[in-house]
């Protein structure tokens, strides 16, 4: 009886017992808030869808109904009767232009609020002209014609030599630039402001006494509506 005993009262060295497992059951609040984000972002990608497809489809209404057409800029004539330097480095100029511009749409007008044109040579202004504001009906055209007459001191590295090449073809690149305010209107309806910028690369024969190497040819102007 006491062996047995001695037995039962000494250390167990059998296989070890697994703890209990136990079973956590998950908490239904984690569960309601992924729904409602859910659903918050569902609920919103479908407004955003929605409004994007509504203002294509009022864009292509509005296209449909207007049919709006780019403004088309021409200089249709160019007359230079003085370009040359002088020792000091001031261009002496006389160019006169005629610049065309059609409103091809028939429901838009546009007003020409300012107009402000640029001659450049080699990059360098050299004149600067504002022109009379005016409004620009349905399917018309208006002429405009700027005069840029002066002198004005230009300088640069191989600016000479540009002008010496140029002056011995008798044709000279000169680059005109418009800056402009203007507004559309459509009906009652007119919109803000825009400040388009026209740019015209022009090759102007000299002619000096009656005297010319050859005829201007017209030129397309390039416009940049997001300037």
């Amino acid at each position: 009886m006491s062996e047995k005993q001695a037995h039962l009262n000494g250390a167990y060295y059998g296989p070890s017992v697994p703890p209990r497992e136990t079973y956590h059951r998950p908490g239904r609040g984690g569960g309601l808030l992924s729904c409602c984000c859910s659903c918050i972002f569902s609920l919103v990608f479908k407004l955003i869808f929605t409004a994007v497809v509504l203002l294509g489809l009022a864009i292509l209404v509005f296209w449909l109904i207007v049919r709006p057409t780019g403004v088309k800029f021409h200089v249709t004539d160019a007359t230079l009767t003085q370009f040359n330097f002088s020792s000091d480095n001031n261009l002496h100029y006389n160019l006169a232009a005629n610049l065309t511009i059609r409103n091809p749409n028939k429901k838009i007008g546009i007003y020409y609020d300012r107009i402000e044109a640029r001659a450049l040579y080699e990059g360098q202004r050299f004149s600067t002209v504002t022109l009379t504001p005016f409004y620009q009906g349905h399917k018309t055209t208006n002429v405009l014609n700027p005069v840029f007459q002066g002198q004005q001191l230009i300088v640069g590295s191989n600016l000479l030599e540009e002008f010496n090449q140029q002056k011995s073809a008798g044709v000279y690149e000169i680059e005109m630039k418009l800056y402009l305010r203007i507004r559309f209107k459509l009906g009652r309806i007119k919109t803000g402001k825009f400040k388009p910028r026209i740019e015209c690369d022009l090759k102007v024969p000299l002619n000096e006494n009656g005297n010319s190497v050859g005829t201007f040819q017209t030129e397309k102007c390039s416009i940049d509506y997001f300037n």
